[in-house]
């Protein structure tokens, strides 16, 4: 605990250096939310190895020693962008570095009536309220420490608000790039979608250098309004050594419809907590995602879905592709309170081992509390299918060729689910190559 709390006073302190330097943005409303965040952090610290939470995944990378904010952020061309951005997707695009805004590069101009697209340093007319009612409003419980940490610094985000009825015909780009400046960076995003709207909205995560030394604490909040539709994809292209913290917050109203897609493909530690919370009737909510480590690499997807309300759908798909010495954790609950009567769920975790020495933790949970629901989970973990290997490869194709066709068959499944083609073809290739990389870290082969 002694390291713990050496942290802890670390970041008071830094607190303290931040605040001085915000000025005038020190009496805004937004800086009470970091003075509670920061309040929340002394009192209930970062997660330890003794957080259930936290069982299969050591902290202390990421919770011992204090990351200094990044207060200067690095600089950044369009060609450094490029492999980050989907260029078969020519609308609003916004661009951070080191989590702050960066207008030369971003598209936030044309917009559809009834859009708004905005960083959080400059809010458009309106959408104060909307901050102020939404920004951290369901993200600084003692169980969300590294997203207390995010409000407590955080600087700039992007700010997507749909007004009822509306459509965004593409999906809207947000790229937090890190420039490799060691320290803490603090990307956030609030996404507002009122009822009877629609709308697409893609995060990447990436880094220009290896990010030695960079701990980037995210986190996202999501609005769904009644009968909203709203699809979220989630990219990570981290640096080799660079560590990240998300925390994706989802808070659904009734008839809403709800997707979110998460790819981890690059990152030394990557730890992503996903909340989502079906509020009214006849929800369906659906998590996917995929984790292609190698190397040294540690992914842990927590996932939480719960159900509140009665007549909802929820369906959960999360696939690994773990090579060399890499770590690929799951850990994902179904929580049905009693009054979600005629709940209908669905989670499933399912794994592909490339190496002797890649690991695997999975434990996907129920925990239900009303009598008529129909609830089912699975996981399972193995090898590429023997017999399969067999029929390709008595058919003239090579045993290399054979794994990487098989491999990608498995992970297309995830791919093919986004709904945009331009995404779909960027994501695919971005898998394509990641597993390159995995197919080649197979040290002792099974």
């Amino acid at each position: 605990m002694a390291a713990d709390n050496d942290t802890i006073s670390g970041y008071a302190a830094a607190f303290e250096g931040f605040e001085a330097a915000l000025n005038g943005g020190a009496r805004s409303p937004l800086h009470a939310r970091r003075r509670e965040a920061i309040a929340r952090l002394q009192e209930h610290g970062l997660p330890t190895a003794r957080f259930e939470a936290w069982r299969h995944t050591n902290p202390a990378p990421l919770a011992s020693g204090c990351f200094a904010p990044v207060m200067t952020a690095g600089k950044l061309s369009a060609e450094a962008i490029r492999p980050f951005v989907v260029s078969a997707i020519d609308g609003p695009l916004l661009v951070f570095a080191d989590g702050q805004f960066v207008p030369g590069l971003s598209r936030v101009s044309d917009l559809p009536d009834g859009v708004q697209v905005h960083s959080l340093s400059a809010p458009g007319s309106g959408t104060a309220a909307i901050i102020s009612g939404n920004l951290a409003a369901l993200t600084l419980g003692a169980e969300h420490g590294f997203a207390a940490l995010n409000t407590a610094f955080v600087r700039d985000g992007a700010i997507v608000t749909i007004n009822a009825g509306c459509t965004v015909d593409l999906p809207v780009q947000i790229l937090h790039v890190s420039t490799g400046q060691a320290g803490l960076t603090t990307p956030r995003t609030l996404v507002v979608a009122a009822a009877g709207s629609r709308a697409s909205v893609v995060e990447t995560f990436a880094s220009t250098t290896s990010g030695a030394g960079v701990l980037t604490s995210s986190v996202a909040e999501i609005v769904v309004g009644a009968g909203a539709v709203v699809e979220h994809t989630r990219i990570h292209l981290h640096g080799a050594e660079s560590l990240h913290a998300g925390t994706l917050h989802v808070t659904e109203a009734q008839d809403a419809r709800f997707t979110a897609h998460t790819f981890c493909l690059a990152g030394r530690i990557l730890r992503e907590d996903v909340h989502t919370v079906l509020r009214g009737e006849h929800i369906e909510s659906t998590l996917n995602g995929l984790s292609l480590p190698l190397g040294d690499d540690h992914v842990d997807n927590y996932t939480t879905i719960e159900h509140v309300a009665p007549d909802c759908s929820s369906h959960e798909l999360y696939k690994g592709v773990v090579g060399g010495r890499a770590h690929n954790v799951f850990r994902g609950k179904i929580h049905v309170h009693q009054a979600a009567q005629r709940t209908d769920a669905y989670q499933s975790n399912q794994n592909l081992l490339m190496s002797d020495d890649a690991e695997i933790n999975s434990k996907p949970q129920l925990e239900i509390y009303a009598d008529d629901v129909k609830c089912s989970h699975g996981s399972t973990t193995g090898q590429l299918d023997p017999d399969a290997l067999f029929y390709l490869r008595a058919r003239g194709v090579g045993l290399q060729q054979a794994r990487g066709v098989l491999t990608r068959a498995f992970a297309g499944e995830l791919v093919d689910r986004l709904q945009h083609e331009g995404l779909r073809n960027h994501v695919e290739r971005l898998v394509s190559t990641r597993l390159d990389a995995v197919l080649a870290d197979q040290g002792e082969a099974r």
